[in-house]
């Protein structure tokens, strides 16, 4: 009978793993063609025959890269935005997390409710409204002004999915830890937080990608002082319209994803439970 049913299911397993692949080819094929461009040279490049491969790999377009004076600047700013963004993100949507769902008080589906909607506004609307709001603030040309708009559009997600991390965690663990003389605090920090960190660390993952790709809010709100702008300003030093560079452009490309891709294989292990945790609830 066992043997029955795993030839019945075969074909219908066979079809959804040829789907994943395919749909995971299709996934990496973009990426695997930025860092192809990245060591082709000019020639290729340009050619009006493109291969997806190439016979002659340069490293011309990472000098171009590497040469200017302002990339190592622009680095340092995008990391400290993004590790800026994702501390504070995360200890705030962990207490707010833990506030809606471990204290009752007025308004609180509503505010619920405003997470949710918050989610549902594109972040085009909002730029020239942060935009005024930023220079009334005099934070203009400043990393605060990408940190602030950065931290508000990542808790409502975090929020979220972190509530259901906390409702999780029994009642009567806090109870017992309070009867062994625990204060509200402690449970907190010592009890709480570590058995919602994997879900930390996938809302983190998500805040950190957001705001190291970020172009809108660095092109929007960092006007003239370029010693403030981040790394995905960095590519349109080497995208003219006239005559565009780019090799350079896919080089600062795959220079821009490393980070990315150091960060997701550092916290992989927690993203997967943290995921996995928040399907579950």
């Amino acid at each position: 009978m066992n043997l029955a049913r795993a030839r019945v299911r075969r074909p219908g397993r066979l079809a959804a793993e040829a789907t994943a692949l395919t749909v995971a080819v299709l996934v990496a094929f973009p990426l695997y063609w930025m860092v192809l461009s990245a060591f082709r040279p000019a020639g290729e490049i340009e050619s009006a025959e493109p291969r997806p491969w190439t016979t002659s790999p340069s490293l011309d377009s990472f000098r171009r890269v590497f040469g200017q004076q302002e990339f190592g600047r622009y680095f340092l700013n995008s990391l400290v935005v993004a590790v800026t963004v994702v501390i504070a993100s995360a200890l705030i949507a962990f207490l707010a997390a833990t506030a809606v769902t471990r204290f009752r008080f007025r308004f609180r589906t509503t505010l619920l409710i405003m997470f949710l909607v918050a989610q549902m506004v594109p972040v085009e609307a909002l730029t020239i409204p942060l935009f005024f709001l930023m220079r009334d603030l005099g934070r203009l040309n400043t990393l605060g002004s990408l940190i602030l708009p950065h931290i508000a559009f990542s808790l409502p997600f975090a929020i979220w999915m972190l509530r259901g991390f906390v409702k999780a965690v029994p009642d009567a663990l806090e109870e017992a830890a309070r009867i062994d003389g625990a204060s509200r605090g402690r449970f907190l920090w010592q009890i709480l937080f570590p058995l919602v960190l994997p879900g930390l660390v996938a809302t983190s993952v998500f805040s950190f990608i957001s705001t190291w790709n970020d172009f809108l809010f660095a092109k929007s709100f960092i006007i003239s002082d370029t010693s403030r702008s981040t790394l995905p300003m960095a590519l349109l030093v080497f995208y003219k319209p006239d005559d565009p560079d780019w090799g350079g452009v896919m080089a600062a490309s795959t220079v821009m994803t490393i980070p990315v891709l150091v960060f997701f294989v550092l916290v992989q292990r927690r993203l997967v439970s943290g995921l996995g945790g928040a399907v579950k609830d």
